[in-house]
């Protein structure tokens, strides 16, 4: 291992510091990667762009040192320390890497005004239609709405185009300047027909159409729906299904029930069509009929529930969108049918997601008996721990503080239940900086330290060094210092990691 970065002395006066000692120490390469990934925006938070630098450039593994010296070229761009940046980028071995940091650059000094050097920078570029997109529409949200337009039309690339126009568009319609937007996405949908990749074209009108419907020009819309539909049911491959739920959904927004069910009908993967139903179904919700969208959510669930294994092309997406359904029943107010059919969802990871959602809404309407029932069906000590500070949270947003430290306290308790260390650790952070939020200092403190000694027991030498790194956040919150007792702690993990 090359000399440390940080020395002995550093590393036992701080917890951040220590982290990143013991990071330097590890010798499994991907377990070096892993902890420097997780330690360098530490540093980049402190503006100390130097060491983060050095970190970055010590990992090993390829790809991984260049995202990082991506990172932290961002971060000196941000602090316009633009040579470093390109100095940086210009280290990056990867030659695609290498051009996507350059067009980071280009975002940040867009983003701070400072186009003169963003249009430097992108003319670097070989293919630089993007980054002058970006550079338009930083442009357009400073009020520059001519600079904007002249950059767009001499945009030849057509996806860059409409990319940039679409989102001058969505900055308009949020300003309430409608008309102004429907002559920009009109622009975007004929320039979107010039766009030679089949699936981004009709990703286009569909994004292009759904705006259409924001600037409320839903005869517009449908008609971009339609354009959209068209061209999805030529495909011959497994995004058709998808990108015609979307033209589906859209026309439902837009109004039109029947091209939204006879789109709708083209539809055969049976994930896809439950996820549109879904859809109808909030948009009735949203229309204040509550029959037809617990009848199209039933609907949703009973197609979902229908798919045989041999015909389910993503698990993940299946599991997930019972999750959405289980949890939509509980936004209507259908707690018991809710939480059976999180129950019911074949992916564990998923239902846990479920239950823990459903708790939430039920904590945010101040249903404490649904809340419980939800969290007490949660299997796993360290899901329902992570439940209830989410709890916890929907009860401070509905401001009731006592019933959030309450939550907070019995997540406490229940850590102490979970063998997993790194979870415990990881639940301990999120509990403290609450209670430091929530003016209970003292009793953060106490977590700060018993959590500084489950780290000092976790075997995993990338997950201890991470788990400190976290710690540090919740002694810097605190303003807590160090005592002698946990610089003791921290000195024993070095001796260990020098070994």
């Amino acid at each position: 291992m090359a000399e440390h970065l940080i020395t002995i002395e550093d590393a036992r006066a701080d917890l951040l510091a220590c982290a990143a000692f013991l990071a330097e120490n590890i010798k499994s390469s991907d377990g070096h990667a892993e902890a420097m990934s997780k330690i360098v925006p530490y540093y980049l938070a402190k503006n100390d762009v130097d060491l983060a630098a050095e970190f970055a450039n010590s990992v090993d593994d390829p790809f991984m040192r260049d995202k990082l010296l991506i990172t932290v070229a961002e971060k000196c761009a941000a602090i316009d320390d633009d040579e470093y940046a390109l100095q940086l980028v210009e280290a990056i071995e990867d030659y695609g890497l290498q051009l996507q940091g350059l067009e980071r650059l280009v975002h940040q000094k867009a983003a701070k005004g400072e186009y003169e050097k963003a249009f430097e920078i992108a003319d670097s570029l070989r293919h630089n239609e993007f980054a002058h997109a970006e550079i338009a529409i930083r442009q357009a949200e400073a009020g520059n709405e001519t600079g904007a337009a002249e950059i767009i039309e001499n945009i030849e690339f057509p996806s860059a185009k409409v990319t940039g126009l679409q989102s001058i568009a969505a900055n308009l319609i949020a300003k309430g300047e409608n008309e102004k937007a429907v002559e920009l996405l009109e622009n975007a949908s004929f320039e979107a027909k010039s766009i030679e990749h089949a699936e981004e074209k009709i990703r286009a009108f569909n994004d292009i159409a759904n705006l259409f419907i924001e600037a409320k020009r839903n005869d517009r819309a449908i008609e971009t729906f339609d354009k959209a539909k068209t061209e999805a049911v030529q495909l011959d491959n497994t995004h058709k299904d998808f990108l015609l739920g979307m033209s589906s959904l859209g026309f439902f927004r837009a109004g039109s029930v029947d091209l939204a069910d006879r789109t709708l009908d083209l539809v055969v993967d049976k994930t896809q069509i439950a996820s549109v139903l879904v859809g109808f179904s909030r948009e009735y919700w949203a229309k204040d009929e509550k029959n037809d969208a617990i009848e199209a959510l039933e609907e949703a669930y009973a197609v979902l529930k229908s798919q045989h294994e041999r015909e389910t092309r993503d698990s993940r997406a299946k599991f997930g969108l019972f999750t959405n359904i289980s949890v939509q029943f509980a936004q209507y107010d259908k707690a018991e049918r809710a939480i059976e059919i999180a129950q019911s969802n074949p992916g564990e990871t998923e239902e846990t997601s479920s239950l823990n959602q459903i708790a939430q809404v039920y904590a945010l309407r101040g249903k404490d008996e649904l809340t419980a029932q939800a969290l007490q069906a949660i299997r796993e000590d360290s899901d329902r721990m992570f439940a209830m500070i989410a709890v916890s949270d929907a009860k401070e947003r509905s401001e009731k503080r006592e019933d959030a430290v309450k939550y907070l306290t019995q997540a406490a308790e229940l850590a102490e239940t979970v063998p997993q260390l790194s979870l415990r650790s990881s639940a301990l952070n999120e509990i403290a900086l609450r209670f430091i939020n929530y003016g209970k200092k003292e009793r953060a403190r106490e977590l700060a330290h018993e959590n500084l000694e489950i780290i000092d027991e976790i075997r995993d030498e990338s997950i201890r060094s991470v788990a400190l790194a976290e710690l540090s956040d919740v002694y810097k919150a605190g303003d807590f210092e160090l005592n002698e007792a946990e610089q003791t702690i921290l000195y024993t993990m070095i001796r260990k990691a020098e070994m």
